[in-house]
Formats: C-alpha cells, sequence, structure tokens
C-alpha cells in the first residue's frame, strides 16, 4: 500500500491563504473518509511571521463556515522539495519562488498552482491575498480556497482511482 500522499499549500506569510488551504483540504477530506490518505502542511516563502497563529479574520470567516483551525507559520525551506509530493501554491510570485528553488526537474514538477483545480480559476490563477482589505476579500478568498481544494482532492481522488 502506497504511503500517504503528502501535500504543502505555499503562501506569503503562512498566516492567511495556506493555513486555510491546509485545514480546508483536510476539513473535506475527512468529509469524505480520506483524510488518513493525505499528510498536509503549510509554510510561507518569507519568513515575516514565523511562529506566528494564523490570521483571526480569516480564522473567523472560516469559522463562520464551520472550519475551526490554529497552528504556527513555518518558512518554507529547500529539503520540503523533497518531502511532499505536491507542492501548491497561491499566486504567482509564490510560485516562482518555488520555482527558483527546485534543483531538479522532479522538483520542478511537484510545484503547481492552487487554482489549476478551481473550476472558475486557471492554470495561473492566484488566489489573492486579503491581508489589507476588508472582511469581504477574506471571504472571497475562502470561497475561492474551498473550490480549490475541492478541485484538487477530486484531482487526486481520480489520480488514486487510475493507480
Amino acid at each position: 500500500m502506497k504511503d500517504k500522499t503528502s501535500l504543502c499549500f505555499v503562501c506569503l506569510g503562512n498566516i492567511v491563504r495556506s493555513p486555510l488551504a491546509e485545514n480546508l483540504f483536510m476539513h473535506i477530506a475527512k468529509q469524505a473518509g480520506e483524510g488518513d490518505l493525505f499528510e498536509v502542511d503549510s509554510a510561507g516563502t518569507g519568513s515575516w511571521h514565523v511562529g506566528e497563529s494564523p490570521d483571526s479574520r480569516m480564522r473567523r470567516v472560516a469559522a463562520s463556515h464551520g472550519l475551526k483551525y490554529d497552528g504556527r507559520a513555518r518558512q518554507f525551506q529547500t529539503q520540503d522539495l523533497d518531502r511532499f509530493d505536491l507542492i501548491l501554491a497561491m499566486d504567482r510570485d509564490n510560485y516562482a519562488h518555488l520555482l527558483s528553488l527546485a534543483r531538479t526537474p522532479k522538483h520542478q514538477s511537484k510545484i503547481r498552482m492552487l487554482r489549476e483545480f478551481d473550476p472558475q480559476g486557471g492554470k495561473l490563477a492566484s488566489v489573492p491575498d486579503p491581508y489589507y482589505g476588508g472582511i469581504d476579500g477574506f471571504e472571497e478568498t475562502y470561497r475561492i480556497v474551498e473550490r480549490s481544494v475541492r478541485g484538487l482532492l477530486a484531482a487526486l481522488q481520480e489520480e488514486m482511482s487510475v493507480n
């Protein structure tokens, strides 16, 4: 039997988008009865928020949708390229940063944009960062991340059924 599929969601500071994606993906996978098939984590490309809890505004929005979570921000490390099967960037800047760390074609192939899996997104679509805006931006980001992680789970389920 194959080990768990490991995923790392990556944004800039690891306090808004990527911890939401990490926790929402696991929540949805558990609801589908498949939580034990995945190991998930999140990280930021920057170090500004290392050790901090996720943004309270995003956690409030998530809680209004029935998702409660916590955690501590960490910075993405080069060794994460070996550790994870799939690394999901929230935006093009994070994607470019991650590609700059990739030492091999295998590492490069693990790096994808999360919104590739959003039916309203696309290969180069970004998850907007609501950090400097109002609560409506956090709500929009939640909806985008939810669609994206649902699409990601469906793609992984399909891949697992083929293999």
